[in-house]
């Protein structure tokens, strides 16, 4: 990826489609457009799932709490969206065990049969049948649970990924199908033409301050959790779709998780489920359900989710986790469409809708894992909008730029898929071969690429979104940022100035993902 050539292109001619909104959906729509033939122009305000798409569970799955509410049709389409994402995007996504713990009576067998209904809807996609294990089996595969009162549990299979890089893969598979994708881009205002509708999009270099115009056939609004705000751009009357809703996580040192299976909490105080998941070395607990006023671009976890979470955590874990052991808190905002008569975000569907006004089509709702499904339907509707031919969607068996099989699961590199002997080639050089952390594998050259290849622009996207280090460890990723600074800065061509603002920024934003460890 280029940005200095997609910027170059984005005003030039008449695009098929315009996309507005560089997350999991909208990257999803630049690829199934792209690779139908069609020319494509992304537009992202800030960076590639700066928003919601990389502060998820890192869970590809179908939902099991899904099915107690009915949304069996929404949990079998997750569950075969699940096995394209393993089959497309191996280096990225892969199968994750799960137990269910259980200390009552009847837990074993009422969950077993939940269970067996999920193995049922996943048929030929399903990842294993999930089976009883004993206590010392649940003991052996998760030695930090609670033992007091453990009977036994059930084991299940879903998927695992990571959320941002697939993100800046999808991209990237984008790109190599002729599209012109930007970041720091944000969209100010909808040109129109004779009748009123939507035609074209006026937008602003974040970079420069300047500002372009770019014509389209079709504009597409995927701005999810933002999605009314760009709305009431085509039209100032819309009424709100989303009701947004707060999902926090807290990550904590893999001593509390160190066994390779995750643990699912099948029921909590607010009516969810809890993960405890090994992930990069990691252990990620969440999520709340928290409905929010509004969509914040930083969303801060209250002290209400840390509290819950620890506690919830503490009741299945033998060591309590406390304040003082979160190594970084991250949060999003669910972008769940309204309902009336809904007692809260909880009980709303997962599932997503498009709306057509004044010419823009917009799509919210839905799930992580149906991302590639959900930008079919937009394609299609698109098309239909425009009066192009829709052609033939062809994402269900597309690789994902850096697809590779048989990857080393121990390798730090293996999240980068074909692009790694590259990679390993940049460390050749000294000054990129040394890690940026002594706590983290990351060196040098990963910050290279990330410039060159995956437009990153800011100390916070190569820290937060292409190697992942904020949401790990936020005080580790604070004492990589002036080195970070500096190697990007030798990469884009900025002066000092620009490297200590750069640092100083990023410093306050990690705050936000720190906790305090003790209260007055």
């Amino acid at each position: 990826m280029n940005r200095a050539e997609s910027l170059a292109r984005a005003s030039a001619g008449t695009w098929d489609f315009i996309a507005v909104g560089g997350g999991a959906t909208g990257a999803g729509i630049a690829v199934d457009a792209a690779s139908r033939g069609f020319s494509v122009l992304l537009l992202e305000r800030f960076d590639f799932a700066s928003g919601t798409s990389s502060r998820s569970t890192k869970l590809v799955h179908g939902g099991v709490r899904y099915l107690a509410r009915g949304e069996v049709r929404l949990v079998a389409e997750s569950l075969r969206e699940r096995k394209r994402l393993l089959a497309n995007a191996p280096h990225l996504v892969h199968p994750q065990g799960f137990i269910v713990p259980a200390y009552r009576r009847f837990d074993a067998p009422f969950y077993g049969l939940g269970l067996t209904l999920y193995d049922l809807l996943a048929g030929g996609a399903g990842l294993g049948r999930s089976h009883y294990l004993n206590r010392r089996e649940v003991l052996r595969q998760i030695p930090t649970i609670q033992p007091h009162g453990l009977r036994g549990g059930i084991h299940y299979c879903d998927g695992q990924f990571d959320d941002a890089r697939l993100v800046v893969n999808l991209m990237q598979t984008a790109t190599e199908f002729g599209a012109a994708v930007l970041n720091r881009a944000p969209v100010e205002r909808f040109l129109r033409d004779s009748s009123g509708r939507v035609s074209g999009v006026a937008f602003r270099d974040a970079e420069t301050g300047e500002s372009k115009e770019a014509v389209g056939r079709v504009v597409v609004n995927a701005t999810g959790a933002f999605c009314d705000g760009v709305r009431t751009l085509a039209n100032p009357d819309a009424k709100p779709m989303v009701a947004p809703s707060q999902g926090a996580h807290l990550v904590f040192d893999r001593a509390f998780l160190p066994g390779d299976a995750a643990l699912m909490v099948p029921k909590t105080s607010d009516g969810r489920v809890l993960f405890a998941i090994p992930w990069h070395g990691h252990a990620v607990v969440g999520t709340t359900d928290v409905a929010v006023r509004e969509a914040s671009a930083e969303p801060r976890a209250t002290e209400a989710e840390i509290d819950f979470i620890l506690d919830t955590a503490g009741q299945y874990l033998a060591k309590k986790p406390r304040r003082e052991d979160v190594r970084a808190v991250f949060a999003g905002i669910r972008p769940l469409v309204k309902a009336t008569g809904s007692a809260g975000t909880a009980a709303l569907a997962r599932d997503f809708t498009l709306r057509e006004e004044f010419g823009l089509l917009t799509i919210t709702g839905g799930k992580w894992t149906t991302y590639r499904s959900m930008a079919e339907s937009a394609v299609d509707r698109a098309a239909a909008m425009a009066g192009l031919p829709a052609g033939r969607c062809r994402t269900a068996n597309l690789p994902v730029h850096g697809s590779a099989r048989a990857i080393d699961p121990d390798d730090p590199l293996r999240v980068y898929g074909s692009d790694a002997p590259a990679i390993r080639a940049l460390r050749l050089r000294p000054d990129l071969a040394e890690p940026l952390h002594p706590k983290f594998p990351q060196t040098g050259a990963e910050v290279v690429w990330a410039v060159r290849h995956e437009m990153a622009r800011t100390v916070d996207d190569v820290l937060s979104r292409r190697l992942r280090v904020l949401v790990l460890d936020a005080g580790a990723a604070s004492e990589m940022a002036p080195r970070v600074a500096r190697l990007m800065a030798e990469e884009l061509g900025r002066d000092a100035a620009w490297e200590a603002e750069q640092v100083k920024s990023f410093l306050e934003l990690a705050g936000g993902y720190r906790i305090v460890t003790s209260r007055p």
